[in-house]
């Protein structure tokens, strides 16, 4: 039956085996960091440079905490003390952490670590039992022996492996932060300054434009993966629409609208203009007017390019309905009902050109029902309804349905 590994916070070597492997740490460190230089390329370049020497020294202390843990002299750090800072167990253990950060930091895998960590066990272990088997140790002890180094190394490995993922965690959160500050900016219009400063802060590339989506969060959930990954997310950004994301898109234009608007089909998505990426927030205003005329039914994409003419006209309601009570004075004596299909048949009538049988299709009245109309209209009107200025008004006045 297989026994299991021995504790290397807990077991002990003699102080006649130590001693001999204390005398040749030096080479032993010089012959294992020269194995990882050639067995693990990834740390080559930075054995050469400027971090050479702090990770022989690392290299070379891990090595000595080693002997250190395993020494009777070394001081007792078994199970119940725990792997403390003071202890030769805990200062590996917070020296291979840091060097796990580290690597996250630089941007690089575990991968190159974990390998070095492998070749260095190896190498170790055969530098040091040569020496152990030169002083005459016997089999058994050097048995023991490799079972702790290994076990040595794995605890290493494994606080290296934390330092890893807490660094990523950590930094991960970070640059989320970085880009949910850089959204807000440009959703709110923050100078150029500003929005350039935050976007080299989260390590975003700035796209040439960006394009707002208004739809609702559980949408944005699911869409947002199939995106540009410089794409931002900002969940409530528009208080009157509560449950609405807003997604700031790198340039879908051109012929990669399309491609947009197909994906986007059956989430309620309201698509704004492309925009310079420092003006994002035109995009997103343009997209909550048109929210606001035409809210998507049904799961529709709403492109605020097929509604410029609502925007414009809608864009003072003020102004709009000054305009469209003095354009409509002339039917201010008309009866409610009587009124409000005379204004229905004068709109048709207007961007239809005058064409009886069209306004008679879109209202779904008979042609003599349109003539009649028309000629009241034109009692009510007279010479009005041939000037370009009253037919310009009226046209705006009526532009956009039920207005």
């Amino acid at each position: 039956m297989k026994q299991p590994l021995r504790g290397v916070r807990s077991y002990r070597l003699p102080v006649e085996v130590v001693d001999p492997l204390r005398h040749g740490l030096a080479d032993v460190s010089s012959r294992t960091i020269a194995a990882i230089i050639e067995e693990v390329p990834a740390y080559a370049e930075p054995f050469a440079g400027a971090l050479g020497l702090k990770i022989a020294r690392a290299v070379r202390a891990a090595l000595g905490a080693f002997l250190d843990l395993v020494s009777q002299a070394g001081g007792r750090t078994g199970p119940e003390t725990g792997a403390h800072p003071g202890t030769p167990m805990g200062a590996a253990v917070e020296a291979a952490y840091a060097l796990g950060r580290g690597e996250a930091r630089n941007g690089r895998s575990l991968d190159a670590l974990l390998a070095a960590y492998r070749v260095g066990a190896r190498v170790a272990w055969r530098e040091l039992a040569a020496i152990s088997v030169a002083a005459g140790q016997p089999s058994a002890t050097i048995a023991d022996f490799a079972e702790l180094v290994f076990a040595y190394i794995d605890e290493l490995s494994a606080a290296s492996v934390a330092g890893h993922a807490d660094e990523l965690a950590a930094s991960g959160r970070i640059r989320q932060r970085r880009l949910q500050e850089l959204a807000q900016a440009l959703a709110a219009g923050e100078p150029a300054h500003v929005v350039h400063g935050l976007a080299e802060q989260a390590e975003w590339t700035p796209p040439t434009t960006l394009t707002a989506l208004l739809l609702p969060e559980r949408a944005a959930r699911w869409v947002i993966d199939l995106l540009d990954r410089r794409t931002l997310q900002l969940a409530d950004a528009v208080p009157d629409l509560p449950g609405m994301s807003v997604l700031l898109v790198p340039d879908p234009q051109g012929g990669s609208r399309p491609t947009l608007t197909r994906l986007l089909t059956g989430h309620g998505v309201v698509i704004g203009p492309a925009r310079p990426w420092v003006e994002a927030n035109s995009s997103l205003d343009r997209a909550i007017r048109v929210h606001r005329i035409h809210p998507p039914a049904g799961g529709a994409v709403v492109d605020t390019e097929d509604h410029l003419a609502e925007v414009v006209i809608t864009a003072d309601p003020s102004a709009l309905e000054d305009l469209r009570a003095w354009a409509l004075a002339p039917l201010a004596g008309e009866r409610g009902a009587a009124a409000a299909k005379l204004v229905e048949t004068l709109r048709s009538w207007l961007l239809h050109h005058g064409r009886r049988e069209d306004v008679a299709a879109e209202l779904f009245v008979h042609p003599q029902t349109v003539r009649y109309r028309m000629a009241r209209l034109r009692e009510l009107y007279g010479d009005r309804l041939r000037d370009p200025q009253w037919v310009l008004a009226l046209t705006i006045a009526l532009a956009v349905p039920g207005s």
